[in-house]
Formats: structure tokens, C-alpha cells, sequence
């Protein structure tokens, strides 16, 4: 990692820096605690780190996928819990939110169905501080970290705007545009920087935003002013129709990382006691003072693109067959009953809030959104045109008229 003298000059100190460190000094200081090279650090691990295999077992620590300086203790009950129970509503969500599109109550959907395990441990690695930036299909994600679920669906209706505050919850805005949400997260995490903030921001993607230009300035961006971004790839085999393979010939997407002079690890992200671990450790460090990390955890989209995506037209049942068996709820889900954490009443409970979850989001996107006509002139600017002022007067008025005729007729009609 090579930083010029100039910016090295610049770099604010981190929260653990002494006086005039510098970002080349941080990532330095970090490897000596893990007792490794530069090399070690910087590049993934040779395997993607598993700690729980597919049928549910935990894995003996040598077959974990580790190496030195990329071991994970096991994230504590309690988080592992807490985890479960958001994976249980996540996937009780997907399934509800594809009902509600074929019933027309909602435009469109892109499930995380079978990825639910990447959206929890996202939220959940995060302090109250932090941001998270998500994109279209992390909405289990979003709904982790407090969002209301009607509000966050609120935009898949097709309404005009996100339907939550984002500075509420440190979440940013679900947007279709590909890789923009990168952007706006090494903005944010650039501001707190300068502010002296103790913030680290979590940057969603897909292995498909990785072919985008915006990911490259967004992570040369990070690099270069050494800032705390966790960058999060879900690498689900698939952008849209595309396969991984047709889209980098990279060892890995973790690998890309060393060439903007930070760190890349890799995780099963079927695994969510690996993507806890893997994670809270990302956090930790960029909170440190390591500068951004990025962290790719592979997959699998089992449905459809959206719901105006037919999957058969690209990928054979026998492929989604393999990933079913990986499925990460069901292997929590056996994992947390065998080491005694799990019981039935434990599992009605949680059983019980999803169901809830799904009737919030059945009674509240079954109902019509009020429609107000003066909003087309309300947040067009911060400070209202004389031009929007005088348009805004005339909608008003015509909409008076309108209403004056109507009750008119209906008097005439009495």
C-alpha cells in the first residue's frame, strides 16, 4: 500500500492513531497485531471462512477456511439468537412480499430469498452511529436495522418517494440505479471523517455493481482518503441473467481489493455465524483507524430476478437444487437446537412475530396512499420557485372549480 508523501502529510489521525499517524501507518499497526505480512493482510483468505456447515454442524477450527491473521471467534449466543429470529422474519417477508405482487399490491419486488443471512448479519454488525447503504433487493436488511416494514416497502409500490426517513435509522435510500448507493456511503463516511465522528458505514452490493465504474471510484475514493467503509459484495452468481464467470476472471471479488490498497476477505454467505464473525471483525477495524475493507460473501439468489424475471431461461433447477441445500435458515435453524439454544417455545415466539410482520405489511400495502397533487411542487427545491409558486395557484384553483362543479351537479341531483 503505497500512500504519496502529500496525502500522507493530510491524513486525519483515527480514533486509535496517535498524533500525525498516517493511513499507511494504521494498516501497518494492524498487521503487526495480527502477526502477519502485508500480503497476508491485504489478500483474503485462501478459502472463504465457514464455521457452519450446510446440514448445520459446526465445523473444527482447522477446516474453518483460516489462516493466519484471518481467524474468528464464534459470535456469542445472545447475537446468534438475535440473528435467527431477523433471518425467520426476513424469509417470512420475502414469501408475503411475493404474494402481495401477484395480487397487484405491489409493482415489484426482488426477493433476497436465500440470502437472507447476508441482510441480518449486515444490520446487525452495525452500532446505532453507523450507516448502512443498501440496494434494491436488501430490504430485509433495512428492516433489521428498525425501518418500519410497511415504510420500507413503501417504494416497491411505486410511490414517488423511499417511504422512510433515512436519517432516522442511518439508512440510506433503496435505489434501482446499479452501484450509486456506493457513492453516496464513502460521502457520508468521508463527512464523518471530517467531523471527527466515530461512524463507519456499511456499503451493500451485488457481484454485478462490481463491473460498474462507480464501484471503482467508490472504492478508490475510500482507499485514498482512508476511510471507515465496510464495502459488503453479495456475490449471488448472478447479475440478472449474466453469470459471475462471464463478469470478472478475478480468483475472487474479495482479490479485487488489494489493488486499491485495502483488505478483501471472503465468507460463506449462506453461513450467518461466519458473516457475524467476519463482519463485526470488518467493523471493528475500519472503526480502528484500517481504513476501508471489503468483504465478499457468496450466495444465492434463489428466485427470480423480480417478478418480470423468468430465471429458467438462464440457470438449470439442478444448480438452484445445490444452493437449496445450503439454505442458511434451515441450518441455523439446527445449528441453534443442538447446542440446546433453540427450543419450541422459542420458535413459536419467533414464528408468532413473523406472522405479525407479514398482516402489518398485508393490511398496510393493501390500503390506498392519500394522494396529494400539491406535493408535485413541494420538494422539487429546498426553496420554492416564484415559477412552482405560480403553478402550484393554478392547480389549487382548478382543483377548486372542479370541486365547486361537483358539488353543484350533486345539489341539482338531490
Amino acid at each position: 500500500m503505497t500512500i504519496s508523501a502529500d496525502h500522507a502529510a493530510a491524513q486525519p489521525a483515527g480514533p486509535d492513531s496517535q498524533p500525525g499517524q498516517t493511513g499507511e501507518d494504521a494498516v501497518t499497526e494492524a498487521v503487526r497485531k495480527f502477526g502477519i505480512t502485508v500480503e497476508d493482510y491485504m489478500l483474503p483468505a485462501r478459502h472463504p471462512i465457514q464455521m457452519v456447515d450446510q446440514d448445520g454442524a459446526l465445523i473444527h477450527h482447522t477446516e474453518q477456511g483460516t489462516q493466519p491473521g484471518h481467524e474468528y471467534p464464534l459470535p456469542g449466543n445472545a447475537e446468534l439468537l438475535a440473528a435467527y429470529e431477523q433471518l425467520v422474519v426476513g424469509r417470512r417477508v420475502n414469501d408475503q412480499n411475493s404474494a402481495l405482487v401477484r395480487q397487484g399490491r405491489m409493482a415489484v419486488y426482488p426477493s433476497s430469498h436465500g440470502q437472507e443471512a447476508c441482510q441480518v448479519a449486515a444490520a446487525l454488525c452495525l452500532s446505532e452511529g453507523d450507516w448502512i447503504f443498501p440496494t434494491y433487493r436488501d430490504s430485509v436488511a433495512v428492516m433489521a436495522r428498525g425501518v418500519d416494514p410497511v415504510q420500507t416497502m413503501t417504494i416497491f409500490r411505486g410511490d414517488w418517494h423511499s417511504g422512510y426517513n433515512p436519517t432516522e435509522h442511518k439508512v440510506g435510500i433503496q435505489c434501482t440505479p446499479l452501484t450509486t448507493q456506493l457513492l453516496h456511503a464513502v460521502g457520508v463516511a468521508h463527512a464523518a471523517k471530517l467531523r471527527g465522528e466515530d461512524t463507519v458505514v456499511l456499503a451493500m452490493c451485488g457481484d454485478g455493481a462490481t463491473s460498474e465504474g462507480d464501484f471503482h471510484e467508490a472504492l478508490n475514493f475510500a482507499a485514498v482518503f482512508h476511510l471507515p467503509v465496510v464495502f459488503f459484495v453479495q456475490n449471488n452468481q448472478y447479475a440478472i441473467s449474466v453469470p459471475l464467470a462471464h463478469q470478472s476472471v478475478a480468483p475472487s471479488l474479495a482479490h479485487k481489493a488489494v489493488g486499491y490498497g485495502m483488505a478483501g476477505e471472503r465468507v460463506d454467505g449462506n453461513d450467518i455465524v461466519a458473516l457475524l464473525a467476519v463482519l463485526d471483525r470488518a467493523v471493528s477495524l475500519a472503526r480502528g483507524g484500517s481504513g476501508p475493507l471489503l468483504v465478499e460473501a457468496h450466495t444465492y439468489r434463489m428466485q427470480a430476478h423480480t417478478n418480470a424475471d423468468d430465471a429458467t431461461r438462464y440457470r438449470q433447477d439442478s444448480e438452484v437444487a445445490q444452493w437449496a441445500a445450503r439454505d442458511p435458515l434451515k441450518r441455523m435453524q439446527v445449528y441453534l437446537t443442538e447446542r440446546g439454544l433453540l427450543d419450541q417455545a422459542a420458535e413459536a415466539r419467533i414464528s408468532e412475530k413473523a406472522e405479525t410482520v407479514a398482516a402489518q405489511l398485508r393490511e398496510g400495502l393493501g390500503q390506498d396512499a392519500p394522494v396529494d397533487p400539491q406535493e408535485l411542487f413541494r420538494h422539487v427545491f429546498s426553496k420554492t420557485t416564484p415559477q412552482l409558486r405560480e403553478q402550484s395557484a393554478m392547480l389549487a384553483d382548478e382543483l377548486a372549480r372542479e370541486a365547486a362543479a361537483d358539488a353543484s351537479t350533486e345539489e341539482a341531483e338531490r
